[in-house]
């Protein structure tokens, strides 16, 4: 496949079949009544969705898989850099906890078994990597679930379409699952 600045796609984008998706975890055009300007993302963990919001209060809206309890992420980021077929190089802390995030301690590859899928858009916030990302997934069956390390999940060919249309510095706002902590939060910068 071509991409939009004109290089060859290395591996075929993995179709999912959607009729395995939740039909409110497929990706539709919906209305936004939210404040946020056109091209930013607003990731809803509480309902595991993503707006991309656009002109005339219309959000494309993405299921999504977010972090599971304990391992969730909240905030406001920039886009600070994005990849094609990211390679994985998982943090230390999820190295000696899983097996499987073990034997990719020097990181994997992007490619279709990679588990950042087809794309990634790197969280930045003041200049610095988060280490979190909104990226493809080579477990479609998580979309809808909080069971992440705190990444946001996409299927492959909604991360694909989000990344043709996100450049770089393209403001991204999580949501917190529990709106309390967005209050607490606040409270605590205002300190």
């Amino acid at each position: 496949m071509d991409t939009t600045d004109g290089t060859v796609d290395p591996f075929p984008i993995p179709q999912v079949d959607l009729r395995k998706i939740p039909e409110q975890f497929r990706r539709q055009t919906v209305e936004y009544l939210g404040h946020e300007w056109p091209g930013t993302i607003v990731v809803d963990t509480k309902t595991k969705h993503l707006f991309k919001i656009l002109l005339g209060q219309q959000a494309i809206r993405y299921g999504v898989g977010v972090g599971r309890d304990g391992f969730s992420w909240s905030g406001e980021a920039e886009v600070g850099a994005k990849q094609m077929w990211p390679k994985w190089n998982p943090p230390a802390e999820m190295v000696a906890r899983d097996p499987n995030a073990a034997k990719w301690a020097n990181g994997q590859p992007g490619g279709p078994d990679n588990p950042l899928g087809a794309r990634a858009l790197y969280l930045y916030q003041s200049g610095k990597d988060t280490l979190f990302r909104i990226h493809g997934t080579n477990a479609p069956k998580s979309i809808g679930k909080a069971m992440s390390s705190g990444c946001i999940r996409m299927l492959n060919q909604d991360v694909v379409e989000l990344y043709r249309m996100t450049p770089i510095g393209t403001r991204v706002t999580v949501l917190p699952s529990d709106p309390q902590q967005m209050f607490e939060e606040d409270e605590v910068a205002a300190q």
